[in-house]
């Protein structure tokens, strides 16, 4: 083609839509793959994530791990910000997850780096067929993933040959050669390009994609393309940024954790870039193909940065605390916050959903607790009464709040087992709410006696204290099954619900036979059955969170 040539609109039409549908196709393909992989694994994933302990080797590997599998940072950034959100996690374990994080997004770059993209469609054939016609559901995810990679270089092969006809054009060309890294001002450019494109697309995976191509086509060179993957691991940091809007200070700074060293990496790089071209062109063999050298390049970028922050997270956590100063505002839960950044991940989304419900059931062992020390304090006060109505108002918004995050999750393309999880989730969660529902019944029961300065007996008082005690023992081993996943607890939680059932009954015939002997108030006649009563009905919620554990509803 004659570098003076201008392209018809026709021709300019064709190459847009060859760019865009194969960028398009390949960010569908990269969303199938992560699918796929969170369908099959990602409960797993998701509670590895959560069990990071302070150890900062760990806490690298599994982000190294995570990120390798679901082929995306920025989701595992924004769990990280979920998860500390939740308070399960600090801010220093998750820096360490956040760095491990930033090497396993670099497989993306080695995907798109293997030169197979022309077998895209044949991959996306076979596996798209076995996609549609599969009976097996696990064989169906896999397939999916298998589809995704497909549609990765398919998509690739699509920008490929929308950007070739660009490659001997003489004005495009000089449009290029204006961002060329060969000065410090160059190379600041090229970073710049590189953050802003990545944070409008909001995928440093897409970006590195579209470098790639550029390169493989020969319109930029590799050193041009380094600069760009720069200013890309600092364009990612932006869903980060989005994830954590309307946050605790806890979670936002896990967000400022990940910008800062992206930023303070890139910067620190800066005055040595030609230093370390050097450094690159001395490593990578003059055979590999400039794709596999922009994929080395950005694999070593990023061990770079562990290997300098990870030294420093204590250092790094303590800095952020200082800087980004909690004010002291009173923060609720609040799950559905979560759903922007969270729903990208639905398995782990699950899996945060199940500590918040765990959250539910710690308010009720600290109401049950709280009705307790009203029974041992005769006239509950005011704070222990204030304490007990404003944890129930709590589990009531805990409730809604997760009722309304699961019910998103339901509406994306989850596992049937995973659709099972959070039905049962939603029945915990339900019946949490109604244990705490009736603690508040017994505590009116109990206010309302108070008022009309009536009281029960020595042998009520003695018979009520000893059926709470049943029941909060009984809470106690359905809440540690919960907490340890425990499926076998059904037959031991049967035996002590028909135990705490049979003291409900032997209590109940003590009163109607003390009715027959002497005659009572008849306010106390008619509470003291019922705040029994209400023992057995918290006894029956406890039982139906058994089966949920053990998957019988």
């Amino acid at each position: 083609m004659d570098s003076s040539q201008t392209f018809s609109a026709a021709a300019i039409v064709e190459m847009v839509s060859f760019f865009l549908g194969g960028l398009f196709i390949f960010l569908h393909g990269m969303k199938f793959m992560s699918d796929g992989v969170q369908a099959t694994a990602g409960e797993k994933l998701g509670r590895m994530i959560a069990k990071v302990t302070d150890n900062r080797l760990a806490a690298c590997g599994t982000g190294i791990f995570v990120t390798s599998l679901i082929q995306s940072s920025s989701v595992t950034t924004v769990m990280l910000i979920g998860l500390v959100n939740a308070s399960v996690m600090t801010l220093s374990q998750s820096i360490g997850v956040i760095l491990g994080a930033d090497i396993g997004t670099t497989i993306t770059a080695w995907i798109v780096a293997i030169k197979v993209t022309k077998y895209g469609l044949l991959i996306t054939g076979v596996s798209g067929f076995v996609y549609l016609f599969t009976k097996n559901e696990r064989h169906r995810f896999i397939a999916m993933l298998i589809m995704g990679l497909g549609l990765v270089f398919f998509g690739l092969q699509l920008m490929a040959q929308g950007v070739e006809p660009f490659r001997h054009h003489e004005e495009f060309i000089s449009l290029l050669s204006r961002f060329s890294p060969k000065t410090f001002q160059g190379v600041i450019k090229c970073v710049l390009v590189g953050s802003i494109v990545t944070a409008v697309i909001q995928s440093s995976s897409a970006t590195i994609a579209i470098t790639i191509t550029l390169a493989r086509t020969g319109m930029i060179d590799f050193d041009t393309s380094v600069a760009l993957v720069l200013g890309q691991n600092i364009g990612t940091t932006i869903t980060a940024i989005l994830g954590s809007l309307g946050m605790t200070i806890a979670a936002r700074r896990v967000a400022y954790a990940h910008i800062f060293m992206k930023f303070a990496g890139v910067i620190l790089m800066l005055p040595f870039f030609f230093l370390y071209m050097q450094l690159l062109n001395n490593i990578i063999s003059d055979s590999a193909g400039i794709a596999t050298r922009i994929a080395i390049a950005h694999t070593v970028f990023n061990i770079l940065l562990v290997i300098v922050f990870l030294p420093f997270t204590k250092m790094l956590n303590n800095m952020l605390i200082a800087v980004f100063k909690d004010k002291g505002a009173v923060v609720t839960s609040r799950l559905t916050s979560l759903d922007i950044g969270m729903l990208d991940s639905p398995m782990i989304s699950i899996e945060q959903s199940r500590l918040e419900i765990l959250k539910m059931g710690h308010v009720v062992s600290e109401m049950l607790t709280g009705i307790r020390q009203c029974y041992v304090q005769g006239i509950p006060n005011r704070k222990t009464l204030n304490t007990l109505f404003q944890q129930e108002e709590l589990l009531d918004k805990m409730q809604t709040e997760i009722v309304v995050f699961l019910t998103h999750i339901l509406t994306l393309r989850i596992s049937s087992s995973a659709a099972k999880e959070i039905h049962e989730q939603l029945r915990r969660a339900d019946e949490y709410e109604s244990i705490g529902d009736n603690c508040i019944m017994i505590l009116k029961f109990m206010l309302r006696l108070n008022n009309e300065k009536l009281y029960l007996d020595e042998e009520e008082k003695t018979d009520v204290l000893a059926l709470h005690d049943e029941v909060m023992t009984y809470f106690e081993v359905i809440y540690k099954a919960h907490q340890q996943r425990n499926v076998l607890i059904l037959p031991n939680a049967r035996v002590l619900g028909d135990a705490i059932t049979h003291s409900f009954r032997e209590m109940r015939e003590r009163h109607l036979l003390k009715l027959s002997q002497k005659k009572l108030p008849p306010l106390v006649c008619t509470l003291y059955p019922d705040m029994l009563s209400s023992y057995r009905r918290i006894k029956d919620h406890l039982v139906n969170i058994a089966e949920a554990i053990a998957g019988l509803k």
